[in-house]
């Protein structure tokens, strides 16, 4: 198995730049102080965009978590993003100190990809679902249950990376994407799937069972 980055290959651009600029502050500026914080800003900077191995159950028939953070919302919702079916919404918040790569929640196929521009609310709010700059995602599984998920730029995301195109196969737990500094992921899944977290949980990418389908 090849090796990989520690970190997320998006975050390295930013990572150079915090770390250059840390460099050069701590030559040009005098105050000790201030050199100590350019640089906790370039080690925080690593830290936001590691992107650790993960162990993902191996059954069929999981939703895995496709991020880290708390459980905000758990909800039934008259139609889900892409699909139109009536679900069960699973919001995920991702605070500045969580894991940003997200991984994909069940084995299956992508059937549709659809981005949508928007606001920068406050991510762990109900209404930033829908009023937020979001990454939409219709998945299918090979019995044919379709599970939406959405990617939700937040009060300090600007930025939504999403690789996936319609088509795409994809196990439970694959890398797709992340988001840049704090954000938040919904899962919309079947009403018959039977969920295992409860609100307040703390979840994380490509381990954490979210749901039996």
């Amino acid at each position: 198995m090849p090796l990989r980055s520690p970190v997320a290959k998006e975050g390295l651009p930013f990572i150079a730049i915090f770390v250059v600029v840390a460099i050069i502050g701590s030559r040009l500026v005098p105050f000790w102080p201030i050199q100590i914080l350019l640089w906790i800003l370039a080690f925080w900077c690593v830290w936001f965009f590691r992107d650790p191995e993960r162990q993902t159950p191996p059954a069929d028939g999981l939703v895995i978590a496709p991020a880290d953070g708390r459980v905000v919302a758990i909800e039934e919702v008259a139609a889900a993003p892409l699909s139109g079916l009536p679900a069960r919404k699973f919001s995920i918040f991702m605070n500045v100190f969580s894991v940003h790569v997200n991984r994909f929640p069940i084995h299956g196929r992508v059937e549709q990809v659809a981005y949508h521009p928007g606001q920068f609310l406050n991510a762990a709010l109900d209404k930033a679902s829908v009023e937020n700059e979001r990454m939409e995602v219709l998945a299918v599984t090979a019995d044919g249950t379709k599970v939406s998920f959405v990617q939700v730029a937040g009060l300090v995301a600007r930025r939504i990376v999403c690789h996936l195109k319609v088509g795409d196969a994809m196990p439970a737990g694959e890398r797709f994407g992340l988001i840049r500094f704090g954000s938040r992921v919904d899962l919309y899944l079947p009403l018959t799937a039977r969920i295992e977290p409860a609100l307040g949980d703390q979840t994380r990418a490509g381990e954490t069972v979210i749901a039996h389908l």
